[in-house]
């Protein structure tokens, strides 16, 4: 099916302006979208005009109250939740652990799903809870979809970098590495980052554009073995396409 550019370019500029910490210029929001900067104002204008993005002077442009709209509208009808729902109560009853299933708010994670499987140890992640996203599988797996820009914009320095006294990564050029790893295997691993004692892998759920909308991932004990964490990987990897299909499914 063909696409517009001109569409595809202002989805990517929200997303850029999702996924930032605050306003951005819009040199730094055509990178991120790999337009020139004449095409990038045109866009801006036109999203300017809409109530999607407002500019503020001296800093650059940020998301308009027309987008919150959408926001508080996407909240409500939660979509994502309605679709995964029943697929990551099957993937916990297939491997035995618990699943998650969390979006990126910022350089956080929300979790927004669990499923908790009877005599599995007890998580800090339940409906509600964000943790840092540096420090977790489903954080990497969607941060690791974000283009170079959107992570200097989430982290912008090395103090903004959660620092738990665990093993993460304590530098923004180390998670740059650890996400480069990531990106090139398809999955992310955690290893007693968040729980001793708990691993969890993690895929992410991404659009038509390849922007993250969320992950699902599995906790499980740090000494289960390779084989069965193969398994359970590719239990998540068929639940993240079963959810894409059915994001995907639409009349002709």
């Amino acid at each position: 099916m063909d696409t517009s550019p001109a569409v595809a370019h202002a989805l990517g500029i929200l997303g850029a302006l999702a996924a930032g910490a605050g306003p951005q210029s819009a040199a730094a929001l055509g990178r991120a979208v790999g337009v020139p900067r004449s095409t990038t104002y045109r866009i801006l204008t036109t999203m300017t005009d809409s109530g999607y993005v407002v500019h503020v002077p001296g800093a650059g442009y940020a998301l308009g109250p027309a987008a919150r709209e959408l926001a508080w509208a996407y909240q409500r009808q939660a979509p994502l939740q309605r679709v995964a729902g029943p697929l990551l109560s099957e993937l916990a009853d297939r491997v035995g652990h618990n699943a998650h299933f969390s979006m990126l708010q910022g350089n956080d994670v929300l979790y927004v799903i669990e499923e908790r499987v009877k005599g599995r140890p007890w998580l800090v992640t339940d409906v509600g809870v964000r943790l840092p996203a540096e420090l977790t599988a489903s954080g990497h797996a969607m941060l690791a979809h974000l283009s170079s820009a959107q992570i200097s914009a989430l982290y912008p320095a090395k103090n903004v970098l959660a620092d738990r006294g665990t093993d993460g990564p304590t530098t923004v050029s180390q998670l740059r590495r650890r996400l480069a790893y990531v990106r090139a295997a398809g999955f992310a691993t955690e290893s007693q980052l968040v729980t001793a004692g708990l691993d969890s892998v993690a895929v992410a759920v991404v659009d038509r554009v390849g922007h993250p909308l969320a992950a699902v991932a599995v906790t499980y004990p740090t000494q289960t073995p390779q084989a069965e964490v193969a398994q359970i990987l590719e239990r998540v990897r068929r639940t993240v396409a079963a959810i894409g299909a059915r994001l995907d499914r639409r009349p002709a």
